[in-house]
């Protein structure tokens, strides 16, 4: 049976959360397989609207079982934050199962997180200040701390020694701050491993066997493919790899059991952070589609970035995630419209290119060569096929599906559960 991955096709925010709670009823496990809560997820269901940042969007589905995958990295504060808020709101997270492979934040990464990207300036990179980046690269120089240390006091204290014998001389000695002390953080840590004990497991070993029992298990990824730690715009990307070829190594399942990669993309291009956007609106056009499209964070609150669709990066997301199927969601913040630029090309330095370019140089200095394509005036939120679209919005759906390179089977014309035009099964 299949394992399918959710890949965010453009810089994240694409609306990833909205099309794994639809496939909630056709699948068994959802997996997110990396980052931490420096990536939100937002579902609308009837009049409830909930903010996920760790916790799979499957737990919002009382059939599905969700799981944290191994190459998450995860704060545990903000974990059981998370899982009470939804128990005051009566879902439970009795299933849910985290790897005990996965990484811990630890309070030195927080720290380090903000203080090193104060002391950048204007070279920072824009994160969000909760630990990712520096846990990330604890994980790489294997000094890090796993959820299986929580079953274990003695190494748990041992690994938090070594840890801080190295960071607190960063901190006091480099950025003048307070150390942080061993003891206060091994009983913090300690009171997590209580709560989080029951649902530490060998996830990969049982989302195998799933598998050969004939489930379906559907990947979702936080960010998306242009903030891959490889092939997204570095340096201004995340730390760990949103793309499918993520999917494999932080789940464990591997690449042969993979069936279907869905890539979801906006109407247009939104992007958090610094860094390049080659369609960015900075003017009141740009102002339209965040007030429209309310493109705020979801964890972070920060107003997104705003610009037209771009086919550039598009295409680069289908080539590198392997993308059979599109979730198109949003078109119906660009109702209203008369005309409607799309980016089909690049213009650096007076050369035309089609294709992302190969170096930050190149792309940092892309223009934009738009397309124009005509708008339509009709609210489209309470379509329920294809159909019912404007023909100047199907025309709008195909062009995209032709310059992204791989088929729209699914559509978001408003944000509730039941707003979504299915073109054909995306399982």
């Amino acid at each position: 049976m299949p394992a399918v991955v959710l890949v965010g096709a453009q810089w994240g925010d694409e609306g990833k959360g909205k099309a794994t709670d639809l496939l909630g009823g056709e699948v068994d496990y959802v997996v997110r397989y990396q980052g931490g809560n420096n990536a939100g997820h937002t579902v609308v269901i009837g009049d409830q609207k909930y903010a996920l940042h760790l916790l799979p969007t499957g737990v919002l589905s009382p059939e599905v079982v969700p799981v944290i995958g191994n190459g998450v990295v995860i704060d545990p504060g903000v974990l059981l934050a998370e899982i009470d808020g939804l128990l005051e709101r009566g879902i439970s997270c009795d299933r849910l199962l985290i790897s005990a492979n996965a990484h811990l934040i630890m309070p030195h990464h927080k720290a380090l997180d903000k203080v090193t990207e104060r002391y950048l300036g204007k070279a920072r990179i824009g994160t969000t200040g909760r630990g990712i980046g520096p846990a990330y690269g604890d994980k790489i120089a294997r000094m890090g701390v796993r959820v299986q240390d929580l079953l274990d006091p003695g190494i748990l204290g041992q690994k938090i020694d070594v840890a801080l014998n190295e960071k607190n001389q960063v901190l006091t000695k480099v950025y003048n701050r307070r150390g942080i002390d061993p003891a206060k953080v091994l009983e913090e840590y300690l009171g997590y491993a209580e709560r989080l004990k029951p649902h530490i497991a060998d996830t990969s070993l049982i989302l195998n066997q799933a598998l050969d029992e004939g489930k379906v298990v559907l990947l979702e990824g936080g960010q998306g493919n242009l903030l891959d730690i490889d092939h997204g715009t570095y340096p201004f990307v995340t730390s760990s790899s949103p793309t499918s070829g993520g999917a494999c190594i932080g789940s464990g399942i591997p690449p042969t059991r993979l069936t279907r990669v869905i890539g979801i993309l906006k109407a247009y291009t939104t992007r958090v952070g610094s860094g390049p956007f080659p369609t960015e609106l900075t003017d009141e056009m740009g102002d339209w589609l965040r007030t429209t499209g309310g493109e705020y964070g979801v964890t972070t609150g920060r107003n997104r970035r705003c610009g037209w669709f771009d086919a550039i990066i598009a295409r680069y997301a289908t080539r590198v995630n392997g993308v059979t199927d599109f979730f198109l969601t949003k078109l119906d913040v660009l109702s209203g419209l008369e005309r409607i630029p799309v980016c089909v090309a690049y213009d650096v330095d007076g050369e035309r290119h089609e294709e992302i370019p190969m170096t930050q140089t190149g792309f940092h200095h892309a223009k934009p060569i738009y397309e124009e394509f005509p708008g339509w005036e009709e609210d489209i939120t309470e379509a329920k096929s294809f159909e019912d679209l404007p023909k100047n919005a199907q025309d709008y759906v195909r062009t995209l599906e032709e310059l992204s390179g791989a088929r729209i089977s699914a559509i978001g014309v408003g944000p509730g559960r039941d707003q979504t035009l299915s073109l054909r099964p995306l399982i």
